[in-house]
């Protein structure tokens, strides 16, 4: 089955801001003019769209099935166990990474402050020590981002492996002879086709939560030398 791409990976990004550079920043933009006045501020207003009428699916298609993968997963509790999970383990890595950036930020504006009176040795000196530190820690935060996405991905493809045969069970009871990918080619139709819910209740029961620890790339490629 495809990997599929669901909304649990947002819970594998770090809210981290990158690291300032040594270099002088580019001068913020000026701030907006007044607003608008408000009769042409009405004016511009986008009007209300027309009601539309409501959508009347026609009947059932016998042996026409749909399956929405990406559903499957994140509506299941196993689902849910991933996305809770991962986002314990992004506040780890921020815990991680936070007051190590503070303090190399703090330095670096400190160092910019110091530089001018500074001789030229010594400022060469501690801006290229500032700059390793600044390389380093982009590579640790780089690596960080990397163990988070391979800790999703297979957190999810064990939910996958478990999915996989309830899958084919459920179209063989309901004697489909067709199964649609209800996640992109399906724009409605109707529910009595879906055979989303009763895979995700039969998952629920297989796999009811899941358990993981964040992967350590760091380890496995000193494991593999």
């Amino acid at each position: 089955m495809t990997r599929i791409k669901t909304l649990l990976a947002a819970s594998a990004a770090l809210a981290l801001v990158s690291t300032s550079a040594l270099a002088q920043t580019a001068p913020a933009k000026p701030a907006a003019s007044a607003a608008k006045p408000k009769a042409a501020a009405t004016a511009t207003a986008a009007k209300p769209a027309a009601a539309l009428p409501p959508l009347t699916l026609g009947a059932a298609i016998p042996g026409v099935c749909l399956f929405s993968e990406e559903s499957a997963v994140s509506r299941s509790s196993a689902g849910d166990a991933i996305n809770k999970r991962m986002q314990q383990l992004a506040a780890q890595v921020q815990a991680e990474l936070g007051p190590e950036q503070t303090g190399l930020d703090a330095d670096i504006k400190t160092f910019k402050e110091k530089a001018p009176s500074l001789p030229q040795d010594q400022q060469q000196q501690q801006g290229q020590a500032l700059q390793q530190r600044m390389q380093d820690f982009d590579l640790k935060r780089t690596q960080r981002q990397k163990e988070l996405e391979a800790t999703l991905r297979k957190a999810i493809g064990r939910v996958d492996v478990e999915l996989e045969p309830i899958v084919r069970t459920v179209v063989s009871g309901r004697s489909c002879g067709l199964l649609l990918k209800a996640d992109t080619a399906i724009y409605a139709a109707n529910p009595q086709m879906d055979i989303t819910t009763a895979v995700v209740e039969q998952l629920n029961t297989k796999l009811p939560t899941l358990s993981f620890d964040r992967e350590h790339l760091d380890q496995q490629a000193a494991q593999q030398r």
